[in-house]
C-alpha cells in the first residue's frame, strides 16, 4: 500500500512563560508547504489547563486553513501540562497529527509531576489514549491517523536544519522572539 503525502502541516509550540504563575500562554503555529514557511497564527492556552486540543483546533478553523493535511507537535503537552489529545484533534481536523520528541522522555519523572497538577486524572487519560511512544526517523513519535511510514516520509519531507521538522523548528523561534524579544535555545 502507498502511503500519503502529507504537505502543507502546521506545527504549533508554545512560548516561553514561568510556571507556576498561572494563566495565559501564547501559543504560535506554523503553516509551512515543506520546509518553507507560508502562515504564521497565534492563540493562548491556560498554564497547566485543558484547552489545548481545542485552542489548536479552532486556530486552524478560524483562519480557514483548509490547505493544512497535518499537524505537528515538539511533545504532548503545552503550557505546562495542557495535553493535547491528539484522536480528538485528528478527528476534529480531519487530518494526522504527530508529537515528534528528540529523546524518549521519562514516563514514570513526567507522570509523577503530573499527579502535582488539577485534573491530573483525565490529563493522565489523555496520555493513555494517545497510544505507545515509537521511534521515528531518528526521533520519539506519538501519532494519530497516519502510519509509521506516513510519519518517516513526513519527517524527512518537512526537516531543513537538525533534526526536528521545519514547522516546529520555526515555531519555537517565533514564540520565543515575539515573548522574549530574542529567540534562544533549540527546538
Amino acid at each position: 500500500m502507498r502511503s500519503r503525502r502529507i504537505s502543507n502541516v502546521i506545527g504549533f509550540d508554545d512560548a516561553p512563560f514561568e510556571r507556576g504563575m498561572g494563566g495565559k500562554v501564547a501559543l504560535v503555529g506554523t503553516v509551512c508547504s515543506g520546509t518553507r514557511l507560508d502562515i504564521v497564527v497565534r492563540g493562548h492556552v491556560e498554564q497547566d489547563g485543558s484547552d489545548a486540543t481545542g485552542v489548536m483546533a479552532e486556530l486552524v478553523k478560524e483562519n480557514e486553513l483548509v490547505h493544512v493535511r497535518g499537524v505537528l507537535m515538539q511533545g504532548i503537552t503545552v503550557a505546562g501540562f495542557n495535553v493535547v489529545d491528539i484522536n480528538v484533534l485528528a478527528e476534529e481536523l480531519g487530518v494526522p497529527v504527530m508529537v515528534v520528541m528528540r529523546k524518549r522522555p521519562k514516563m514514570q519523572k513526567f507522570l509523577e509531576a503530573l499527579e502535582q497538577v488539577k485534573s491530573a486524572p483525565e490529563k493522565r487519560s489523555v496520555l493513555e489514549r494517545a497510544g505507545p511512544i515509537e521511534p521515528c526517523a531518528g526521533l520519539w513519535v506519538h501519532r494519530a491517523g497516519l502510519s509509521l511510514e506516513e510519519g518517516r516520509e513526513l519527517i524527512a519531507r518537512t526537516t531543513l536544519h537538525g533534526a526536528i521538522p521545519e514547522p516546529l523548528r520555526l515555531a519555537h523561534i517565533i514564540a520565543g522572539g515575539t515573548t522574549r524579544g530574542v529567540s534562544r535555545g533549540r527546538a
